[in-house]
């Protein structure tokens, strides 16, 4: 696993350090690579050649000089390729704030190296390639939608989008990166692609390759119910009652 500490203070990247070192087996390979940054920027200068491809999980402080870690974690995730985050910090009062940003887990100073297997697992459930889901860019080539965006065609890869979502008259085309506008119908769609899209809403379909959760939500305008928190988005997306079920045997396969 490729692993990024990020933090201002040498002793508690040091610290980090020891700690996944302390998981390898005498004699056999790292388990891990791990590479170092003190601030936000020094990281962002790290992993943005690679778009985030080279880095499979980002060990962030929250209390750093200049962008903080929350600010970070917010920019990660525009990334081609979000790296799984793991905060580490001396502070708890940040937890909500983290798991917002979509954070797998959220370590407490001083960390003890049980604690931080437990956290490197759930990471490694959350990178794409660890779920048998290749970033984009490696895939084989597929289909893609042509999309009609400021008087120019815009090509988006299927395999990149994380929903579709009926709107008034018109459908958002959700991808990590950012939003397009679709002209079409949503039942359009889910008859096209059954295979790699789920219907989780009157108005929504979610790629099933990147449903991460089922969730307890609370909707202004439907109350109480459940929605889906998918990979590399912070966004909840309300799940209809009868759609329940097909959710939760989509993530047991």
């Amino acid at each position: 696993m490729n692993i990024l500490i990020v933090d201002d203070e040498a002793l508690a990247r040091s610290r980090l350090r020891t700690l996944l070192a302390d998981s390898d087996r005498p004699g056999d390979k790292p388990r891990h690579h791990v590479a170092e940054a003190a601030t936000a920027a020094e990281a962002l200068a790290w992993l943005a050649p690679t778009g985030g491809q080279a880095c499979d999980v980002v060990l962030l402080d929250i209390h750093m000089p200049g962008q903080n870690g929350l600010a970070l974690a917010h920019s990660l995730r525009a990334l081609a390729y979000p790296p799984a985050i793991v905060f580490v910090t001396a502070h708890a009062d940040h937890a909500l704030s983290a798991f917002e940003l979509d954070a797998v887990d959220y370590l407490t100073k001083p960390v003890r190296r049980e604690r931080l297997q437990q956290a490197l697992a759930k990471a490694q459930r959350a990178v794409p390639t660890a779920l048998g889901i290749a970033p984009a860019a490696v895939q084989a080539p597929g289909e893609a939608l042509l999309i009609q965006d400021r008087g120019r065609t815009e090509r988006v890869p299927l395999a990149e989008v994380l929903y579709f979502k009926a709107e008034q008259k018109y459908i958002t085309v959700r991808t990590a990166a950012r939003s397009y506008i679709l002209d079409g119908t949503l039942n359009d769609l889910e008859a096209r692609y059954a295979a790699e899209f789920l219907r989780i809403h009157r108005n929504a379909l979610v790629a099933r390759r990147a449903v991460r959760a089922l969730e307890k939500h609370y909707d202004p305008e439907e109350g109480e119910g459940w929605a889906v928190r998918l990979h590399g988005l912070g966004e909840l997306l309300a799940v209809s009652r009868r759609q329940v079920t097909a959710v939760r045997e989509e993530i047991a396969r």
